[in-house]
Protein backbone atom coordinates (compact mmCIF):
# COMPACT_ATOMS: atom_id res chain seq x y z
CA UNK A 1 0.00 0.00 0.00
CA UNK A 2 1.73 3.35 -1.06
CA UNK A 3 2.36 5.42 1.63
CA UNK A 4 2.23 9.21 2.37
CA UNK A 5 4.42 11.09 1.81
CA UNK A 6 6.69 12.40 4.06
CA UNK A 7 6.48 16.88 4.33
CA UNK A 8 9.31 18.30 5.50
CA UNK A 9 8.83 22.07 7.11
CA UNK A 10 11.52 24.51 6.71
CA UNK A 11 11.18 26.51 10.12
CA UNK A 12 12.02 30.59 10.09
CA UNK A 13 9.74 32.17 12.96
CA UNK A 14 8.24 29.99 15.52
CA UNK A 15 4.60 30.94 15.77
CA UNK A 16 4.17 30.60 12.54
CA UNK A 17 5.86 27.61 11.75
CA UNK A 18 4.16 26.06 14.92
CA UNK A 19 0.48 27.18 13.33
CA UNK A 20 1.38 25.63 10.27
CA UNK A 21 3.03 22.22 11.99
CA UNK A 22 -0.42 22.23 14.46
CA UNK A 23 -3.15 22.35 11.31
CA UNK A 24 -1.09 19.29 9.66
CA UNK A 25 -1.56 17.29 12.84
CA UNK A 26 -5.09 18.51 13.64
CA UNK A 27 -6.98 18.31 9.73
CA UNK A 28 -4.63 15.51 8.71
CA UNK A 29 -7.53 13.34 11.01
CA UNK A 30 -9.99 14.27 7.81
CA UNK A 31 -7.97 12.95 4.97
CA UNK A 32 -5.38 9.94 7.42
CA UNK A 33 -7.72 8.73 10.39
CA UNK A 34 -8.37 9.89 13.93
CA UNK A 35 -5.07 10.97 15.25
CA UNK A 36 -3.40 10.67 12.23
CA UNK A 37 -1.58 12.92 9.63
CA UNK A 38 1.30 12.21 7.26
CA UNK A 39 5.29 12.26 9.13
CA UNK A 40 6.66 15.63 9.62
CA UNK A 41 9.79 16.33 10.31
CA UNK A 42 10.63 20.45 11.16
CA UNK A 43 14.37 22.32 11.49
CA UNK A 44 14.80 26.05 11.72
CA UNK A 45 18.12 28.59 12.46
CA UNK A 46 17.09 31.19 14.36
CA UNK A 47 15.31 33.64 13.56
CA UNK A 48 18.03 36.04 14.03
CA UNK A 49 20.14 34.05 11.56
CA UNK A 50 17.74 35.39 8.67
CA UNK A 51 16.80 38.45 9.59
CA UNK A 52 20.33 39.98 9.74
CA UNK A 53 20.75 38.75 6.34
CA UNK A 54 17.37 39.63 5.41
CA UNK A 55 17.76 43.21 6.86
CA UNK A 56 21.16 44.01 4.73
CA UNK A 57 19.55 42.84 1.73
CA UNK A 58 21.81 40.08 1.14
CA UNK A 59 19.42 37.43 0.17
CA UNK A 60 22.60 35.33 -1.10
CA UNK A 61 23.32 34.50 2.43
CA UNK A 62 19.53 33.58 2.99
CA UNK A 63 19.65 30.97 0.05
CA UNK A 64 22.60 29.17 1.92
CA UNK A 65 20.06 28.71 5.02
CA UNK A 66 17.15 27.88 3.33
CA UNK A 67 19.65 25.04 1.46
CA UNK A 68 21.11 23.65 4.45
CA UNK A 69 17.82 23.22 6.24
CA UNK A 70 16.46 21.48 3.10
CA UNK A 71 19.22 19.60 2.70
CA UNK A 72 18.73 18.26 6.92
CA UNK A 73 15.00 17.53 5.68
CA UNK A 74 16.38 15.58 2.71
CA UNK A 75 18.52 13.58 5.43
CA UNK A 76 15.77 13.33 8.08
CA UNK A 77 14.00 11.23 4.78
CA UNK A 78 11.20 14.05 4.28
CA UNK A 79 9.77 13.84 0.38
CA UNK A 80 8.94 17.54 -0.25
CA UNK A 81 9.40 20.63 1.35
CA UNK A 82 7.05 23.50 2.96
CA UNK A 83 7.99 26.80 4.70
CA UNK A 84 5.89 29.11 6.58
CA UNK A 85 7.22 32.26 6.09
CA UNK A 86 6.42 34.41 3.29
CA UNK A 87 9.13 36.53 3.52
CA UNK A 88 11.95 33.83 3.32
CA UNK A 89 10.60 33.03 -0.51
CA UNK A 90 12.56 35.47 -2.16
CA UNK A 91 15.43 33.34 -1.07
CA UNK A 92 13.18 29.93 -1.85
CA UNK A 93 12.79 31.49 -5.59
CA UNK A 94 16.39 31.84 -5.97
CA UNK A 95 17.11 28.11 -5.26
CA UNK A 96 13.99 26.12 -5.75
CA UNK A 97 16.24 25.07 -9.31
CA UNK A 98 18.76 23.82 -6.85
CA UNK A 99 17.39 22.47 -3.84
CA UNK A 100 17.57 18.77 -3.41
CA UNK A 101 13.93 18.67 -2.45
CA UNK A 102 10.40 20.03 -4.32
CA UNK A 103 8.75 22.50 -2.63
CA UNK A 104 5.22 24.11 -2.25
CA UNK A 105 5.47 27.54 -2.92
CA UNK A 106 3.14 29.66 -0.18
CA UNK A 107 2.47 32.50 -2.89
CA UNK A 108 1.25 30.13 -5.63
CA UNK A 109 -0.95 28.10 -3.10
CA UNK A 110 -2.16 31.53 -1.67
CA UNK A 111 -2.70 32.63 -5.40
CA UNK A 112 -4.15 29.49 -6.27
CA UNK A 113 -7.21 29.53 -3.57
CA UNK A 114 -7.42 33.50 -4.33
CA UNK A 115 -8.74 32.70 -7.64
CA UNK A 116 -10.76 29.81 -6.91
CA UNK A 117 -12.88 31.66 -4.72
CA UNK A 118 -13.40 34.62 -7.20
CA UNK A 119 -11.37 37.47 -5.91
CA UNK A 120 -10.18 40.06 -8.09
CA UNK A 121 -8.23 42.90 -5.71
CA UNK A 122 -6.73 42.06 -2.93
CA UNK A 123 -5.20 44.09 0.09
CA UNK A 124 -1.54 41.81 0.66
CA UNK A 125 -0.36 42.54 4.67
CA UNK A 126 3.54 41.06 5.63
CA UNK A 127 6.60 42.53 6.85
CA UNK A 128 8.15 45.46 4.95
CA UNK A 129 10.09 42.92 2.79
CA UNK A 130 7.35 40.89 1.40
CA UNK A 131 5.11 43.68 0.60
CA UNK A 132 8.00 45.55 -0.99
CA UNK A 133 9.21 42.76 -2.44
CA UNK A 134 9.05 40.29 -5.41
CA UNK A 135 7.18 37.23 -3.57
CA UNK A 136 3.54 37.95 -4.30
CA UNK A 137 2.87 40.15 -7.48
CA UNK A 138 4.09 36.96 -10.17
CA UNK A 139 2.04 34.37 -8.36
CA UNK A 140 -1.11 36.91 -8.22
CA UNK A 141 -0.85 38.34 -11.87
CA UNK A 142 -0.51 35.02 -13.37
CA UNK A 143 -3.87 34.59 -12.32
CA UNK A 144 -5.47 37.46 -13.11
CA UNK A 145 -5.33 39.29 -9.62
CA UNK A 146 -4.53 42.71 -8.34
CA UNK A 147 -2.52 43.52 -5.28
CA UNK A 148 -2.25 46.67 -3.01
CA UNK A 149 0.05 47.26 -0.47
CA UNK A 150 -0.78 49.76 2.18
CA UNK A 151 1.59 53.25 2.12
CA UNK A 152 5.29 53.49 3.43
CA UNK A 153 3.94 54.64 7.25
CA UNK A 154 1.66 51.80 7.52
CA UNK A 155 4.03 49.18 6.00
CA UNK A 156 6.25 50.02 8.84
CA UNK A 157 3.97 50.17 11.96
CA UNK A 158 2.57 46.54 10.57
CA UNK A 159 6.37 45.07 10.02
CA UNK A 160 7.14 46.45 13.50
CA UNK A 161 3.88 45.31 15.06
CA UNK A 162 5.01 42.04 13.71
CA UNK A 163 8.78 41.56 14.49
CA UNK A 164 8.52 42.96 18.04
CA UNK A 165 4.97 41.62 18.90
CA UNK A 166 3.80 38.82 17.30
CA UNK A 167 7.07 36.85 16.09
CA UNK A 168 6.82 36.83 20.46
CA UNK A 169 3.40 35.41 20.91
CA UNK A 170 2.04 38.77 21.64
CA UNK A 171 -1.28 39.96 20.09
CA UNK A 172 -2.28 42.93 21.69
CA UNK A 173 -5.87 44.31 20.97
CA UNK A 174 -5.05 47.99 20.36
CA UNK A 175 -2.80 45.91 17.26
CA UNK A 176 -5.55 43.84 16.58
CA UNK A 177 -7.68 46.96 15.99
CA UNK A 178 -4.87 48.67 13.84
CA UNK A 179 -4.93 45.50 11.41
CA UNK A 180 -8.32 45.82 11.22
CA UNK A 181 -9.11 49.54 10.40
CA UNK A 182 -5.91 49.54 7.60
CA UNK A 183 -8.30 46.28 6.35
CA UNK A 184 -11.71 47.92 6.43
CA UNK A 185 -9.98 51.44 4.75
CA UNK A 186 -8.53 49.15 1.62
CA UNK A 187 -11.95 47.66 1.05
CA UNK A 188 -13.27 51.38 0.72
CA UNK A 189 -10.77 51.20 -1.94
CA UNK A 190 -11.90 48.37 -3.75
CA UNK A 191 -10.02 45.58 -2.11
CA UNK A 192 -12.11 42.21 -2.05
CA UNK A 193 -10.04 40.23 0.00
CA UNK A 194 -7.28 40.49 2.32
CA UNK A 195 -4.01 38.33 2.21
CA UNK A 196 -2.66 37.28 5.42
CA UNK A 197 1.07 37.25 4.03
CA UNK A 198 2.88 36.63 7.56
CA UNK A 199 2.34 33.79 8.89
CA UNK A 200 1.55 34.98 12.52
CA UNK A 201 -1.00 37.37 11.24
CA UNK A 202 -3.64 34.26 11.51
CA UNK A 203 -3.43 34.33 15.04
CA UNK A 204 -3.90 38.16 15.43
CA UNK A 205 -6.59 38.44 12.88
CA UNK A 206 -9.81 36.04 11.83
CA UNK A 207 -12.01 35.74 9.48
CA UNK A 208 -14.52 37.25 12.18
CA UNK A 209 -12.60 40.45 12.85
CA UNK A 210 -11.41 41.17 9.09
CA UNK A 211 -14.09 43.40 7.36
CA UNK A 212 -12.69 41.14 4.01
CA UNK A 213 -12.50 37.83 3.55
CA UNK A 214 -9.51 36.51 4.79
CA UNK A 215 -6.50 34.26 2.69
CA UNK A 216 -4.47 32.45 5.36
CA UNK A 217 -0.71 31.85 4.04
CA UNK A 218 -0.07 29.73 6.78
CA UNK A 219 -3.33 27.41 7.15
CA UNK A 220 -3.57 27.42 3.07
CA UNK A 221 -0.07 26.35 2.95
CA UNK A 222 -0.75 23.14 5.63
CA UNK A 223 -3.80 21.90 3.63
CA UNK A 224 -1.35 22.07 0.15
CA UNK A 225 0.94 19.93 2.01
CA UNK A 226 -1.84 17.26 3.52
CA UNK A 227 -2.99 17.27 -0.18
CA UNK A 228 0.57 16.65 -1.31
CA UNK A 229 1.31 14.02 1.22
CA UNK A 230 -1.61 12.09 0.72
CA UNK A 231 -1.05 8.75 -1.14
CA UNK A 232 -2.25 8.72 -4.82
CA UNK A 233 -4.72 5.84 -4.00
CA UNK A 234 -6.39 7.81 -1.66
CA UNK A 235 -10.15 9.66 -2.82
CA UNK A 236 -8.92 12.60 -1.53
CA UNK A 237 -5.49 13.05 -2.81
Amino acid sequence: MEKAKHIGIVAVSAEGAALCFLTICIEGAAGFGRHAHPEITMHGYPLADHMRFIEKNNWEEVEKLVLASAKKLQGAGADFLICPDNTEHQAIDMVRDRSPLPWLHIAEEVAAVAAQRGFRRVLLLGTRYLMEGPVYPPKLRAKGIEHVVPDAEVRQRINDAIFDELVYGRFEPATRSYFVQVIEDHKQRGCDAVVLGCTEIPLLITEQDSPLPTLDSTRILARAALRAAMPRSSPLA
